[in-house]
């Protein structure tokens, strides 16, 4: 594992039992800690686009004890859904790729996958494409890409407490995976001693979405405890992906940000530095509002009448 100094891979360019609960519709407001960060932890990058470093631990030589936390404005960045089975022949790509292909500010898991490195082991699927149709155990579901007008533009459907065959029907886009984080506050992961990194996706009481990447190996229920007592106003989570392929990558506001998994602590590869790994399907930041940087907008081009 790397010391603390290299667990972040910053480069400078330019610049929701109960009871029944009753169903929860899309724009129904919900019980949830109000506390959001300070500001100050936070490094605008975008408008509408935040990076965090924040502290989970105490640090040591192999654990920066940190957590990095991209913070997404789904006012000024749509999400999207990038899926190597689109096409036949469609192949792997790390983060960084899928961004440099698809013109992406940022680019993460979209969800554990099967043995052919394409299949998405629960419900994956875009309004145009289903890379898998089943809808298994797992209790939690990212959506976006809202269908009807008045819906909220990104949710993380909490199955056993929301009607996730309505609400699943006002979104094109769907990602399921494990719920970390029930919709009512709890932590809903079962204790046990195996310990690995992490990456996740989480809605905050604004309705922005976290992607929060944890390189050390934690046992997940812990690891969820530690954030829920970082002052995010999170209201749910889930998990996307875990181990050395558990990825971010971001290049925005004139910086380029890539963080990988590490390899479990009782793995022969324990120490080493992997380095970033080919997906089949991440969930891809895209700009809704057109970007221009500071020195762009103090050095306008003139006008030029004729």
């Amino acid at each position: 594992m790397r010391a603390a100094t290299a667990y972040l891979s910053v480069i400078r360019l330019v610049g929701t039992s109960l009871a029944m609960v009753a169903v929860v519709a899309a724009q129904s407001p919900l019980p949830v800690t109000e506390a959001v960060p300070p500001e100050g932890d936070w490094r605008q990058l975008e408008p509408g686009l935040a990076w965090a470093e924040l502290p989970i631990d105490r640090p040591t030589d192999l654990d920066p004890g940190v957590v990095g936390v991209l913070r997404v404005d789904p006012d000024r960045f749509r999400l999207r859904l990038f899926m190597a089975s689109v096409k036949q022949d469609g192949r792997a790509l790390t983060p960084r790729q899928w961004c440099r292909h698809h013109g992406l500010v940022a680019a993460v898991n979209a969800g554990m996958y099967a043995r052919d490195y394409r299949t998405a082991v629960s419900l994956l699927r875009t309004r145009r494409h289903v890379n898998n149709p089943r809808v298994t155990k797992h209790m939690a579901v990212l959506a976006f890409d809202p269908l009807r007008e008045g819906t909220a533009p990104v949710q993380i459907i909490d199955r056993e407490l929301q009607d996730f065959e309505e609400l699943s029907r006002h979104y094109g886009s769907l990602v399921q995976s494990i719920r970390m984080v029930a919709i009512d506050g709890r932590n809903v992961w079962s204790a046990q001693s195996r310990a690995w990194s992490a990456v996740a996706a989480g809605i905050d009481t604004a309705g922005r979405v976290l992607f929060v990447h944890c390189r050390a190996a934690y046992p997940m229920r812990d690891l969820i405890d530690r954030v829920l007592a970082l002052p995010l106003g999170l209201r749910n989570m889930m998990y996307l992906e875990g181990g050395p392929v558990a990825q971010i990558y971001v290049n925005a506001g004139g910086e380029e940000i890539e963080l990988v998994g590490a390899f479990a602590p009782d793995s022969p590869a324990a120490g080493q530095v992997p380095s970033p790994s080919p997906v089949p399907n991440v969930i891809g930041v895209m700009r809704l509002v057109p970007y221009a940087p500071a020195e762009a907008t103090e050095h306008p081009v003139p006008w030029v009448l004729d």
